[in-house]
């Protein structure tokens, strides 16, 4: 049930290297994404600005998604690492996820050898490291890698515990605290969200073992006053500075309200999650499928079985609620990632029983491959559709990423999976270093808002000028320019820059600008133009030709 390979600490450094170099690229050249991503950068950079450190904001409205954890460790990489000038750039705030993904991983590589040795712990860490959904979320300055950290160390002390249980062995009071601050500080990033693995894990072998004994060496009745002491400061603060209001948006709204009905038009059908997971866990999608006999078989040994239990409540409880999101299950990659390596590195190959599901493993390999060469070709497709050219750099990073995805196909077809894996992480992050080297800083089409913000840069009258955007309200503008910007309709546009115009200037788009000269005739004044921005709003694919103007008085 293990591999014969021990990981020392020269492994796990090298594989926290590794994935650290892997997720470098795009922290400079990435722009601020839309939305999320620039929304918890302004919120950390205004904690900053206001040094009210208690409510979280953007720009002047109350930001009660969380607690304050993610904008303090954003707003604390910003202010150490920053420097001046810096309160623009998006790099700062995205070194609490570099640090956080390049924890995850090893953490993985760490769980998988002590379950099954260190070849699938290797395995484990390469499959999470390059998969889409990971090379997403590790990029952004968002909550995600930073909440499935969290939850990794929750795991880790849970099944600490458990494997004691299984050895006869006392279980130290360090994973007993590491649990309940893990749990702690969870609830500081996210809320209750993280007391669904916390908790869930145990309920599901309680179920599936009719006893959970074990759970009592993690010390619950005082590990619960840890958790307490960590996140119920800030609680009692934010509730007197919100009137309660926080808790009524958070949980109530937020929190709740995701379960019975979609929110900002993420919903999605009981199934979604199974349906993306071949994109979302690409390029490890296809490996995990077909070692689902081998799982199957291996289901009633206690380490599959906690893993199992800890991917299935996770999973199950998001098919479920209405709002859906590809990175509401990221936290159970780690343990699917796991589970495939042991298929590949330690149990072998199992064949399915029932013709039908050969089949539909055999087209869903057939599907992986049409989707692996297609990935290939995503960075110069893009390049090409948007900008009309393509560089050398971007063609070889297309080829070194196709030559280890055909010979990944072959050697599947072979019956080589574990060297089949081998050359597709290779494609998988040749894929990736590309996407962000070759292809993402030459997208300028796309690239609106940081062209917007420079052009009133250049041109802003006065040191506090206003910017004031009509057509364009998207969060990353509101990042770049900062506190000075207001995000206004036609009407409210007109009045205030009627009134407060001699230091303002307005952001507007062509198809709005008529109504908008109208609206400011009516009131004595005229706009004249200082440049324009045009390019594609990928967060709603609409073409803007956006003009920065000024009112002036005939």
């Amino acid at each position: 049930m293990r591999s014969a390979l021990r990981l020392t600490w020269r492994h796990y450094l090298a594989v926290a290297l590794v994935t650290f170099c892997l997720f470098l690229p795009g922290r400079m050249t990435l722009p601020p994404l839309d939305r999320d991503e620039p929304r918890y950068m302004e919120a950390s950079a205004q904690m900053l600005e206001t040094g009210n450190f208690i409510d979280v904001r953007f720009l002047d409205q109350p930001r009660y998604l969380q607690p304050a954890g993610i904008y303090w460790l954003e707003a604390g990489a910003e202010k150490l690492l920053g420097g001046p000038g810096a309160r623009h750039q998006a790099w700062p705030y995205r070194i609490p996820s570099l640090i956080a993904v390049t924890g995850a991983v090893t953490l993985t590589a760490y769980l998988g050898a002590v379950l099954f040795g260190g070849a699938a712990g290797l395995v484990a860490a390469g499959l999470l490291a390059v998969s889409t959904l990971m090379g997403a979320e590790g990029r952004m300055a968002t909550i995600d890698t930073v909440l499935l950290l969290d939850i990794l160390l929750i795991e880790t002390a849970l099944l600490a515990a458990y494997l004691d249980r299984l050895a006869q062995r006392p279980t130290g009071i360090v994973t007993a605290l590491l649990y309940w601050i893990a749990l702690g500080s969870g609830l500081m990033l996210k809320g209750p969200v993280v007391l669904i693995p916390a908790f869930g894990t145990p309920l599901a072998l309680l179920l599936v073992e009719r006893e959970c004994v074990w759970w009592k060496r993690l010390r619950p009745t005082w590990g619960w006053l840890v958790s307490v002491a960590i996140v119920l400061p800030w609680c009692i603060a934010i509730g007197v500075i919100s009137h309660g209001d926080f808790f009524h948006r958070a949980v109530g709204r937020n929190f709740l309200g995701k379960i019975g009905h979609a929110q900002e038009a993420h919903g999605m059908w009981p199934g979604y999650y199974l349906a993306v997971f071949g994109i979302a866990f690409w390029p490890g999608a296809a490996f995990t499928v077909l070692g689902l006999p081998a799982i199957w078989k291996w289901r009633r040994e206690p380490r599959v079985r906690f893993l199992l239990c800890w991917i299935a409540p996770h999973w199950l409880v998001f098919e479920l609620i209405a709002t859906k999101l590809p990175h509401y299950v990221l936290p159970t990659y780690p343990a699917i990632a796991i589970l495939t390596a042991a298929t590949l590195t330690v149990w072998g190959p199992v064949v399915a029983r029932h013709r039908a599901v050969r089949w539909l493993m055999n087209g869903y390999v057939v599907l992986w491959g049409v989707l692996s060469v297609a990935f290939c070709f995503v960075g110069m497709g893009a390049l090409w559709l948007l900008e009309h050219r393509i560089e050398t750099a971007n063609i070889v990073a297309t080829l070194g990423a196709l030559l280890p995805v055909l010979l990944a196909i072959r050697l599947l077809w072979m019956g080589q999976r574990l060297r089949a894996t081998m050359a597709a992480l290779a494609a998988a992050a040749v894929i990736h270093v590309g996407l962000f080297i070759t292809v993402i800083p030459n997208l300028d089409t796309i690239r609106l808002a940081p062209r917007a913000a420079a052009l009133y840069a250049d041109f802003k009258p006065c040191a506090d000028a206003r910017l004031i955007s009509v057509s364009y309200s998207e969060p990353s503008l509101a990042f770049l320019v900062g506190t000075q910007i207001r995000l206004l309709g036609l009407d409210a546009a007109a009045e205030e820059l009627a009134t407060h115009g001699e230091c303002a200037l307005v952001l507007v788009d062509r198809r709005d600008e008529a109504r908008l000269r109208a609206a400011l005739a009516q009131r004595g004044h005229s706009l004249v133009e200082y440049g324009r921005v045009r390019g594609l709003n990928y967060s709603n694919g609409h073409k803007l030709d956006l003009g920065l103007m000024a009112p002036v008085t005939p």
